[in-house]
């Protein structure tokens, strides 16, 4: 089985990077170079389940990956005209399709990090999983009340996290800064090729830096 690693620094725009629904753009954060990706003003502005919430929002990075390992770093905080639900949500999506209408996901909700002292059930909700279109955080939270596809997480908003995403064909591990958070056996889509994406979402300020894409 033959192995290949792409790196990005993200100080700058990957090539042939095409944002969708977002803005992504260089620059320095404590010192750091990295990509910040928000959501453009129209889809903020847009409707619920519509324009946001578990939608195709990221910037897509042509690839063509299946199986392996995705890293990266990650600082996200609030924006101003953050809904009070937000959470700080940004992660990574990955075998995306050309026509972004498939894809996975797994992302971060910083406020509900266990150094944010959430009430429960927020401490379990910290990582989740989902799959466009059929299984966003609501389906999957109605027909799996045991919560597997989402986990605590012992972080917080405004700092930096390592995000790493091990995939083999429907397995899932999740790894936030060296801890496995979730691990699935099965994930909710078919197994397909794709490309990855910087994902965040309504009300997100994040800033991405050091991706890492092993394929096997």
């Amino acid at each position: 089985m033959s192995t290949q690693t792409i790196t990005y620094d993200l100080g700058t725009l990957p090539e042939r990077a095409r944002p969708q629904f977002v803005t992504a753009n260089p620059t320095t954060i404590g010192g750091r170079q990295a990509l910040r990706v928000t959501l453009t003003d129209e889809a903020s502005k847009g409707e619920p389940n519509v324009d946001f919430i578990d939608m195709p929002t990221f910037l897509m990075i042509p690839g063509d990956f299946k199986n392996g390992i995705i890293s990266v770093n990650l600082f996200s905080k609030l924006r101003d005209d953050a809904p009070a639900y937000a959470r700080g949500f940004a992660g990574l999506a990955y075998r995306i399709s050309d026509s972004r209408d498939v894809f996975e996901a797994v992302y971060l909700r910083p406020l509900n990090g266990l150094k944010t002292k959430p009430e429960p059930p927020r401490h379990k909700r910290a990582v989740q999983y989902f799959a466009y279109p059929d299984w966003r955080y609501e389906r999957l939270r109605q027909e799996y009340p045991d919560g597997r596809f989402e986990a605590g997480a012992n972080i917080g908003p405004a700092e930096w996290v390592n995000l790493t995403l091990e995939i083999n064909e429907t397995q899932l591990k999740v790894f936030v800064d060296g801890d496995e958070c979730i691990s699935l056996d099965k994930t909710k889509v078919e197994v397909t090729r794709g490309n990855i994406g910087l994902f965040v979402d309504i009300g997100t300020e994040a800033f991405f830096s050091e991706l890492c894409i092993t394929q096997h």
